[in-house]
């Protein structure tokens, strides 16, 4: 899971201990862009300075180059916001990360015979980054790039399995709790619940609660560079109890294995 806001707000600001004032400036403006996208996406300078320790006027000479360049964009409360050229990049990231990824969602299918996915925390919703689909005839099928709400899914209980209460209440307050099925998690305890259940057991479930008849198992990718899960889901009457049993010592060891993967920033 990506650091938290609280975390790098006792951290050093980012940048290499040698090398070219160019070279400082460049991790110290990506730095900036990482603690604006913990903050929500919108910060003032005073926020910024609070959090990284750099001075004022080095975040604002910073902030005026990304203003320049699109990736940043200053609101009429003199605040600032992330900006929309930084949607290109997250697509062409998102794209790759699927490529990437999906070696290991072929090998959960090759192991579990169910459809495979990954999927990151986009903001306050899942979005389904790559799939390898199951050889069944009948099987799951979620098209990547779909976006859905965390409260009913299970890769979206295990990517905020971590998340502090507090924080996960205030998403389900911005997001709503719409029903999907009639054993959707609908209220902020039972969800929250249901997060301490994935945190015992180091998985998480979606039991018919996205759509009737079918069920999933998903994990967190461990210290991925963003949120991201891993999910196995099928048929209710083939992911049953005793499926899972079997699915999830899979399932966690595809993930590390996809860590250390995004770790390095790619495959070999």
């Amino acid at each position: 899971m990506p650091p938290s806001a609280e975390q790098k707000t006792t951290a050093p600001a980012a940048g290499p201990a040698q090398g070219s004032a160019g070279v400082q400036s460049l991790a110290r403006a990506f730095d900036l862009l990482e603690r604006m996208a913990d903050a929500g996406g919108e910060v003032g300078l005073s926020e910024l300075s609070g959090t990284s320790g750099l001075p004022l006027p080095t975040i604002h000479r910073l902030m005026r180059t990304l203003v320049s360049c699109g990736y940043v964009r200053q609101q009429p409360n003199r605040r600032y916001a992330l900006g929309p050229r930084l949607i290109r990049l997250g697509e062409s990231a998102s794209r790759l990360l699927g490529s990437w990824a999906r070696p290991y969602l072929a090998r959960l299918v090759e192991e579990t015979g169910e459809t495979a996915n990954m999927a990151l925390l986009d903001g306050d919703e899942v979005v389904y980054v790559a799939q390898v689909p199951s050889r069944h005839s009948m099987r799951m099928f979620t098209e990547v790039g779909r976006r859905v709400l965390p409260h009913s899914t299970g890769v979206g209980k295990a990517l905020l399995a971590a998340t502090p209460d507090e924080e996960v209440r205030a998403l389900l307050t911005r997001t709503g709790m719409p029903a999907a099925t009639e054993k959707t998690i609908t209220t902020p305890e039972g969800f929250l619940e249901a997060l301490a259940t994935v945190r015992e057991r180091g998985y998480a479930t979606d039991d018919n609660e996205q759509e009737v008849g079918v069920r999933c198992i998903a994990v967190a990718v461990p210290d991925a560079p963003t949120a991201a899960a891993l999910s196995i889901s099928g048929p209710a009457g083939r992911v049953t109890d005793a499926a899972t049993d079997k699915f999830v010592p899979v399932l966690r060891e595809v993930a590390r294995e996809l860590s250390g993967v995004l770790a390095s920033n790619g495959p070999a």
